[in-house]
């Protein structure tokens, strides 16, 4: 019985989540361009060796979960390739979420060891969460609270490369209660 109505929540978020996507085309433009009105991601682009970004990532679970988004990978502002995020969870989970992705390369190293044809996160990396005036610190190492209060007030949350890679997250949807073990990975097609 459980499983079935696992099941059914599962499709149903999935059913739901590829129904609303917009053109792949148009979305990751308009990822781009969200991003780029953050304060704290706007430098990144104009120091950056390449990015990705995900438009569009589903996430969902019931106990267990995964995530999903396919991206575009940038270099000199030149579309280099196409990437999928994926993410398997196990633990106490519940709910569905809906977020954009960017992944900033500072030099060449971090580009190549990205693109290199599939990358996973280690659990010390970490993202900076990017949403209507407020930016706070979250990762895999915990919730913790690098919060600030964003373009309101002109203070602007710490950020830098780890490992030649900076990771921003704009929340476009959803709420998921998750206390999960699983990386995110990734897979990367660059165009010859």
């Amino acid at each position: 019985m459980k499983s079935s109505k696992f099941s059914i929540i599962m499709l149903t978020g999935l059913f739901a989540f590829f129904c609303t996507v917009p053109a792949f085309a148009d979305s990751c433009t308009s990822a781009i361009h969200v991003f780029k009105r953050a304060e704290a991601v706007r430098p990144f682009f104009e120091s950056c060796y390449g990015y990705v970004v995900f438009p569009t990532v589903g996430k969902g679970g019931f106990v267990v979960g995964g995530a999903y988004g396919q991206g575009r990978v940038y270099q000199d502002g030149l579309i280099t390739g196409t990437a999928t995020i994926t993410k398997i969870t196990v633990g106490f989970q519940l709910g569905g979420q809906v977020f954009s992705e960017i992944i900033f390369f500072q030099d060449k190293r971090a580009y190549d060891e990205f693109t290199n044809g599939s990358y996973e996160f280690d659990a010390s990396i970490s993202a900076v969460v990017v949403t209507a005036g407020i930016q706070a610190k979250a990762g895999s190492d915990g919730g913790t609270a690098g919060a600030s209060a964003g373009p309101a007030t002109g203070i602007q949350a710490e950020t830098g490369y780890y490992k030649g890679m900076a990771v921003f997250i704009h929340a476009k949807g959803g709420l998921m209660y998750e206390a999960a073990i699983g990386g995110q990975k990734f897979d990367v097609n660059l165009f010859k």
